[in-house]
């Protein structure tokens, strides 16, 4: 998904730094970009409510129809809607390439799922949204793995500092498998997902 407008302003505009290389100039300007950036902008619950699922969107890298998509799920759902909907999200195949380190950002692992570098259970899939169950196993195809992003993982330059303690990870062979699905306190998003319901639930 192309967005018009640079990592960096968005990180700026939602208030988190949306990739590694977005920090140090966030830290640098921790305001939203523009000539009125720094004035003070009238708050609603509505505008706070419309943040909080653009943050969620912008993690994920997400289009706008595939949130609502994942919301639906959620809801009908027996646990908690909001909890629901982090969990569906982060069984996301290109999540999970992230969270694995087999990706530096979001973007790089859906570009790896798209461009058809990695197989689940052994067969080659090219939907960044398909979800993952308890068991599954994500790999980079055997083709690929030569290729220099995925040498770079492997040597475990993108590891996270705290690895998924749903997923066990092998980035040497670059696979990884999902062992159990993930609790909302594990799962690496700054969202307040109970406004995210409420927005949707309005």
């Amino acid at each position: 998904m192309n967005q018009s407008r640079p990592k960096i302003k968005r990180s700026r505009r939602l208030g988190i730094p949306l990739t590694p290389k977005c920090v140090r100039y966030f830290e640098r300007r921790p305001y939203p970009p523009g000539v009125h950036g720094r004035a003070r902008s009238k708050e609603s619950d509505y505008k706070v409510r419309l943040l909080e699922k653009q943050r969620l969107k912008a993690q994920y890298d997400l289009r706008e129809r595939q949130l609502r998509r994942a919301f639906d799920r959620a809801v009908r759902r027996p646990g908690k809607t909001g909890e629901e909907l982090m969990i569906d999200l982060e069984c996301r195949l290109d999540a999970l390439v992230l969270r694995a380190g087999l990706a530096r950002t979001i973007y790089q692992a859906r570009q790896a799922v798209s461009h058809g570098h990695v197989s689940v259970n052994g067969r080659r899939v090219d939907r960044p949204s398909a979800r993952l169950g308890p068991g599954d196993v994500l790999a980079v195809r055997e083709g690929s793995r030569a290729k220099t992003p995925f040498v770079i993982a492997a040597a475990g330059t993108h590891a996270p500092q705290r690895p998924a303690a749903y997923l066990d990870v092998d980035l040497s062979g670059l696979t990884a498998r999902l062992t159990r699905l993930p609790q909302r306190a594990e799962v690496p998003v700054l969202c307040d997902e109970q406004l995210v319901v409420e927005y949707y639930s309005r």
